[in-house]
């Protein structure tokens, strides 16, 4: 059967990517998926991307790709021309009208392929700088959407488009519901999270630490699902008064986010426009050994708008937490000024690159 309105989805940022790819499925469009069923190699638990996909009615394919990028595993590499094997047999039988990436190594093979094929493309870059595979997928690309207005001048002109990051509704929910709380709080609330895949270094401080810090305040860890340390399952057994746990979750992370004083987080792309777009009050970790340093120049963004604290990874105890909390919670809560519908934004640029594109 020949679909006329498919669209590939791929990439390394599902969160906002399902915010479009759910838009185009209300709009008509059939919607497949090229992703990672696992979050980490040797996880044997269902990645949040996996589980949250799905959930939507979208077909996923897991994708067999690997990455260059501080790749020494020889297995790994080999996985590299494997990608661009399994990108061209995928592409050949879903026959999509065309590709939505939102970068990563993933996307490379299934957008050079899609060239190959004569599949329009469009990427979306999330985060202030231009990570290796977002250069590498612009030079095939009919068009590069940005969440910063400082990313403008990392791609070609005529490709490029500001269009901020997608959000999901009930972000923008969240916004509208929300009351600022500057005067002196009681017993703060701490929402600790280090993404979908979770922090391994800031989960080992919280366990050894749980007593000091549900002392001082209600503790939310969203500790990740990956099955590799176990992390989940050690937070389940900790039974203590004023601390609440779970794996990966976006209901019970918005209803986290919306109730937190202070987050405790990495600094990744869409946490960070999610802070600055609520006005949240922060404590950030980048991780260190990214590329191009992507973390710490997202932080520095909410640094710079006085909404965050920030504290290396080599650095992080309970003691330099604890701190950084307690000079986080003095801090102005203000949003920032960020665009709220880059959903739209990205579905009209979809629809215009790959509205008039027929297959033969």
């Amino acid at each position: 059967m020949k679909f006329v309105k498919t669209v590939v989805f791929t990439g390394g940022h599902h969160t906002s990517s399902l915010v479009v790819a759910k838009a185009l499925q209300a709009k008509g469009w059939r919607i497949v998926w090229f992703g990672h069923r696992y979050s980490m190699w040797g996880d044997r638990r269902d990645s949040g991307e996996y589980r949250e996909v799905t959930a939507a009615g979208v077909k996923f394919y897991n994708l067999w790709a690997g990455k260059f990028y501080k790749t020494y595993n020889p297995i790994k590499l080999i996985l590299i021309p494997v990608g661009f094997i399994h990108s061209l047999l995928l592409l050949l039988l879903t026959t999509p009208r065309g590709i939505v990436s939102f970068g990563g190594y993933l996307a490379v093979p299934v957008v050079v392929c899609g060239w190959l094929l004569g599949i329009p493309s469009i990427t979306h870059e999330q985060t202030v700088v231009a990570g290796w595979a977002n250069k590498l997928i612009s030079l095939f690309v009919r068009k590069i959407a940005v969440s910063w207005p400082g990313s403008l001048n990392l791609y070609p002109k005529h490709k490029v488009i500001l269009t901020g990051l997608p959000l999901r509704p009930e972000i923008l929910k969240i916004k509208q519901q929300m009351t600022i709380n500057d005067h002196e709080l009681p017993r703060m609330t701490i929402y600790i999270t280090g993404g979908k895949q979770g922090s391994h270094v800031i989960n080992q401080v919280i366990f050894n630490n749980i007593a000091a810090l549900t002392k001082k305040y209600n503790v939310i860890h969203q500790t990740g699902t990956a099955t590799v340390f176990g992390d989940l399952q050690k937070a389940r057994m900790i039974n203590v008064p004023g601390y609440t746990t779970f794996g990966f979750d976006s209901a019970k992370a918005l209803k986290a986010l919306a109730a937190a004083d202070v987050v405790v987080s990495r600094a990744g792309a869409h946490i960070i426009y999610e802070l600055g777009f609520l006005g949240k009050r922060s404590v950030l970790i980048p991780i260190p050994w990214v590329s191009h340093h992507e973390q710490e120049k997202n932080a520095q963004i909410l640094v710079d708008a006085g909404l965050a604290v920030t504290i290396s990874e080599s650095a992080l105890t309970i003691k330099t937490l604890v701190t950084a909390i307690e000079k986080a919670k003095r801090l102005t809560a203000s949003p920032m000024n960020l665009l709220g519908q880059a959903e739209t934004a990205m579905v009209n640029l979809i629809e215009e690159v790959m509205g008039g594109y027929d297959k033969n």
